[in-house]
């Protein structure tokens, strides 16, 4: 569940990381598609910093086989994701890890603020909490 602290900054940083990770970047050139299209988000198309995106690239994952190169691809997308928060100097370090089960991959992530808080992000029940369910 996205754990909601009362904390507005907190949920603050959560509702950042959870738009970082799940609105779908533009792919790469070099990047391996299942087809034609490279969706991503109009907005990349006119950045007011050059090269800035948002979003990640684990879109890309939605039709591969759960393999060892899938969880480091699903890892590297996400940290690339969160990237903006360490460049711009709003967090002082962010922490993915893969939890894999036997169908399933999960993505744990922390972000380490500059004053030492810890705040978890979290996306098990996140359509419920989406859709007020």
């Amino acid at each position: 569940m996205i754990s909601l602290s009362d904390d507005p900054g907190v949920r603050a940083w959560q509702r950042a990381a959870v738009i970082s990770l799940l609105t779908w970047r533009r792919a790469e050139p070099g990047d391996n598609l299942d087809d034609q299209q490279r969706w991503g988000w109009w907005g990349d198309s006119f950045p007011t910093v050059a090269n800035d995106k948002i979003g990640s690239r684990l879109w890309q994952l939605r039709r591969r086989t759960l393999t060892a190169e899938t969880e480091r691809d699903a890892v590297a997308f996400a940290r690339e994701a969160l990237a903006w928060m360490i460049e711009d100097g709003r967090v002082a370090a962010v922490a993915v890890t893969p939890v894999r089960g036997v169908n399933r991959l999960d993505l744990a992530v922390v972000l380490s603020m500059k004053n030492g808080t810890a705040i978890d992000v979290k996306f098990d029940n996140l359509w419920q909490v989406i859709n007020a369910v």
